[in-house]
């Protein structure tokens, strides 16, 4: 039997915007630099599609380990396993320390 649904099953609440910031996504963001090593956050912009990761780690937190082609290699630890994937950079938020 297939499966039902993909990636973005069961993401109604987790990829939802607040109303009052529903609309255009802004060009820095579309277009933002980030540096090796660099921390970063991973949320979601839902009006973006491409580039997106797994719901289950939205909010979790990683490093930038290269670019390539418009996306970044972000690696994030997974329980207790080093996991790494491509990202967008709308879906990536820098961490502020």
């Amino acid at each position: 039997m297939a499966r039902k649904g993909g990636l973005k099953r069961k993401t109604r609440h987790i990829y939802q915007k607040h109303s009052k910031q529903r609309g255009k996504i802004s060009i820095r963001k579309y277009l933002h630099e980030f540096k090796p090593g660099e921390k970063v956050t991973l949320k979601s912009e839902p009006a973006y599609q491409k580039g997106l990761y797994f719901r289950r780690f939205h909010g979790k937190e990683g490093t930038i380990v290269e670019k390539r082609g418009f996306c970044y290699l972000v690696e994030i630890k997974d329980a207790d396993k080093k996991k790494q994937m491509f990202i967008h950079p709308v879906h990536l938020q820098e961490v502020k320390q």
